[in-house]
């Protein structure tokens, strides 16, 4: 029976010859991963369960939301996630120093490969399709049943096949790529479905932009993104990922529910406009909108790469008086190489403030809070009403150069104008 990426690896998860979409199913998990918001709740559920943890090396705790901590609460959350890994010695436990924003870290350390199955307590546990791998955003509870059985349940989601022809021009990447597939589609038009990436133009991806367009799938609803696995993918995994991994690769009779075609070569930088990201526009269609800060980061948007295109930018002016701009680096790993890069520096000498690696503002957080009224360029995923802060005021969702350019210009503006 012919089958899509999706649903040859639920299969295999699942110990089944086939599966079809709608098929209620148990599989194993190679991978469950639980933050410093969602790891307590779990917690507590898995203590009410009474047995220990399925496998200690199979499961990742990653305090990102509000570490350092911010506040009292917070420091209890992250103390409640610490005390738990040393109790039942989860190996793969990052604390304040070694950590960075999960869904940049996992795939640096090698923590998820091709054709595994992997859930978290994020909604952006998808992320990690990108490599080729099964992965999705589960609940607290789930993910307490799943810590202790190391199994969880999931109905098996139709798919979708995007295909991508053509190459991408210079200032357009993954963010303008998957924002301009949720314009099309909208912030439902892939509900409980897998968006699986295919065609000629995959390969003109960065592994940056994949696990970026990867990374929003569940912005347009969906249940998985995935991306099928060739030479980009085996270089990134390259001394990363030592353990055995399987490839898995959709049928060429596979059944989609639709099929979406994008030429990246007519693709043009955008933004997505309050209050839900599919109400996305190109960048030089837009009137002057001013802008009061700029946050370039999150798991959407937090690699060396994105570092390196707003670098390149801000290499060109300084950060408008009007505006503050806030550059957090994914990892530690990434701050590192981009200091060593002179990116650090350029942010710095441009009127930026450089971050340790967090979640932070994304999430309304910390580090980047809107007051009534102001208006942001992030570079983050969402930007439902109040989702950075007060909910009058405004997020503008957008890739590294735009945001650079925009602190620049204090207002929504292309990389273009910049360097021009």
């Amino acid at each position: 029976m012919a089958m899509t990426m999706t649903e040859k690896i639920l299969a295999r998860g699942a110990g089944l010859d086939s599966v079809t979409p709608g098929q209620l199913i148990k599989c194993r998990l190679d991978l469950v991963l639980a933050n410093d918001i969602t790891g307590p709740p779990a917690i507590q559920e898995f203590a009410k369960i009474g047995r220990p943890v399925f496998d200690p090396a199979k499961i990742a705790l990653v305090p990102d939301h509000f570490t350092p901590n911010k506040d009292i609460k917070s420091a209890e959350m992250a103390k409640a996630v610490r005390e738990f890994a040393a109790r039942h010695g989860i190996v793969n436990y990052f604390e304040v120093g070694r950590m960075g924003i999960e869904h940049v870290l996992l795939p640096e350390v090698g923590l998820v490969a091709p054709g595994e199955i992997i859930i978290g307590a994020d909604s952006h546990t998808c992320t990690y399709g990108a490599l080729g791998a099964f992965a999705t955003g589960v609940g607290s509870t789930d993910l307490a049943a799943a810590m202790a059985t190391g199994e969880t349940w999931f109905k098996v989601p139709s798919g979708i096949k995007v295909n991508l022809r053509g190459k991408p021009p210079r200032w357009v990447g993954g963010k303008d790529i998957i924002l301009t597939l949720i314009g099309m589609i909208g912030v439902d038009g892939a509900r409980y479905q897998s968006l699986e990436f295919a065609g000629e133009g995959v390969a003109a991806l960065t592994m940056a932009d994949r696990l970026t367009i990867a990374n929003m799938a569940i912005e347009a609803g969906g249940k998985n993104g995935i991306f099928p696995v060739d030479e980009v993918t085996l270089k990134y995994l390259e001394g990363r990922v030592e353990r055995p991994f399987t490839v898995v690769t959709a049928d060429d009779d596979a059944v989609y529910e639709r099929e979406i075609e994008i030429d990246l070569s007519a693709l043009t930088p955008v933004v997505a406009l309050p209050h839900l990201p599919e109400n996305v526009k190109a960048v030089n269609t837009l009137p002057e909108i001013t802008i009061d800060q700029v946050v370039i980061g999150s798991c959407t948007n937090g690699r060396i790469e994105d570092l390196a295109q707003a670098a390149e930018v801000f290499a060109h002016g300084g950060v408008h008086p009007r505006v503050r701009a806030i550059i957090i680096p994914g990892t530690q790993q990434v701050y590192l190489e981009a200091m060593q890069r002179g990116y650090i520096e350029t942010f710095i000498k441009a009127g930026a403030v450089v971050s340790t690696p967090t979640c932070g503002p994304c999430l309304g957080g910390y580090m980047g809070i809107l007051a009534a009224g102001e208006r942001a360029v992030s570079t983050t995923n969402r930007n439902f009403r109040g989702r950075m802060g007060h909910v009058d005021s405004e997020v503008y969702l957008a890739g590294p150069a735009v945001a650079a350019a925009s602190a620049i210009c204090g207002r929504i503006a292309s990389p273009e104008e910049v360097l021009a």
